[in-house]
């Protein structure tokens, strides 16, 4: 992000939205959602496991990876992602729309990091 911030908005604003147009694939809707899977099985798991300790492990990593990476995607990066596609890259409202984009996606892309961190903190503590 901080490559695309330093380009001017129409070019930045261009380079994203393909950016977001190529990331809806394979390899990373399956990395992101197949993780969503595994952590539900792991969620189940440890519901099922209640009773052990290492199940409050598995019940809070997966919870966390569950809200903090798909719920934090599909709440606060997607809706900015669609907002951005329908720019018309030498608008000059797109130029503020790239703005408020770039700090506001680039937080929440924070977030999703330290959560998914956290969940295999969390879920590597209950092996």
């Amino acid at each position: 992000m901080p490559a695309l911030a330093a380009r001017p908005a129409p070019e930045a604003i261009a380079a994203m939205q393909s950016i977001n147009v190529k990331a809806v694939g394979v390899g990373l809707m399956g990395a992101m959602f197949g993780t969503a899977i595994l952590s539900l099985a792991t969620l189940v798991v440890g519901i099922a496991d209640s009773g052990e300790d290492y199940a409050v492990y598995l019940i809070v990593g997966a919870l966390i990876y569950l809200l903090g990476s798909i719920g934090v995607t599909m709440a606060f990066n997607v809706p900015r992602n669609n907002e951005l596609a329908l720019q018309d890259v030498d608008s000059p409202a797109a130029a503020e729309v790239w703005q408020q984009y770039l700090v506001g996606w680039t937080a929440w892309n924070h977030v999703r990091t330290v959560a998914t961190l956290a969940a295999a903190v969390v879920l590597l503590l209950g092996l």
